[in-house]
């Protein structure tokens, strides 16, 4: 379900989000370049996304592996501000960011200093078994620093049975259920993804949670030209990472060729 706070940010149906994936960052196992070269990368990015036809665009450390867990040093949090104000200064398309893992504070500041309209979060609600260990739930003392901060402005949209992780332990929640709890735990808006990055969702489960939702559905992996047409009635933005990428692969740059292919397809799906 589409909200007024949602239309705000997007002002046409069915965004596509495209990923920038920031390369690895100060400290972190495969860092090499300086803050100055991953920021103007990520701004060269930013440009060939726009050029495709994307709608907004969202900012992601995915190259900072191993992640740590809920907190990251203030060398990612400073390094990630420079990059998004940078960005920020390239294009007036929505913008938004993820912090791995689970680092949703600092991506609230980000967000905040560098004028991004929304983060993605995950570990909002209901906690899981994650490849950096057992994240528990955050939604009350996030959204209580949102308000600290002043950022009510920023948008945070939530994970729901998040990718590379175990749910055995809410195995008796349905995706539906997941979603409606997010909801009354105040979410803007709840993303829904395949079982690891680059994976479609599960059809009939997006459909049903789309169906029961109160809230704007993203899909958050998996998203092809393919694949677009069975999704597309049932959600309301598409958060696109590594097909974007030269030969589907998440860790190259983008490819305008297939940015310009998937647009279109979504362009065709409009009409």
């Amino acid at each position: 379900m589409i909200t007024d706070p949602f239309k705000k940010i997007f002002t046409v149906p069915k965004p596509i989000v495209g990923m920038i994936h920031v390369q690895a960052l100060p400290g972190t196992p495969k860092s090499k370049a300086s803050v100055s070269q991953i920021a103007d990368q990520a701004c060269r990015e930013a440009e060939t996304l726009v050029a495709g036809g994307v709608q907004a665009i969202m900012l992601e450390n995915m190259h900072d592996v191993p992640y740590l867990k809920r907190q990251v040093g203030p060398e990612i949090v400073s390094a990630l501000t420079k990059v998004a104000v940078e960005v920020r200064a390239t294009t007036d398309c929505p913008l938004g960011i993820q912090v791995l893992a689970g680092a949703n504070k600092e991506a609230l500041s980000v967000a905040q200093a560098a004028d991004l309209q929304f983060i993605r979060s995950e570990g909002f609600v209901f906690g899981h078994l994650a490849d950096e260990g057992f994240m528990d739930s955050d939604a009350a003392e996030l959204l209580r620093f949102r308000k600290q901060i002043g950022a009510d402005h920023i948008q945070i949209f939530t994970d729901v049975k998040k990718k590379h992780s175990s749910h055995a332990i809410t195995s008796d929640l349905s995706l539906s259920e997941t979603i409606h709890a997010a909801e009354f735990f105040l979410s803007d808006g709840v993303i829904v993804t395949g079982s690891r990055t680059g994976d479609a969702v599960i059809l009939n489960e997006l459909q049903s949670a789309y169906e029961d939702a109160g809230l704007p559905v993203f899909v958050g992996s998996g998203v092809t030209p393919e694949g677009l047409q069975a999704i597309f009635p049932y959600a309301d933005a598409f958060i696109v990472g590594s097909y974007f990428k030269k030969n589907g692969d998440w860790r190259q740059a983008p490819d305008l060729e297939r940015l310009r292919v998937l647009s279109q397809t979504r362009e065709d799906l409009l009409k």
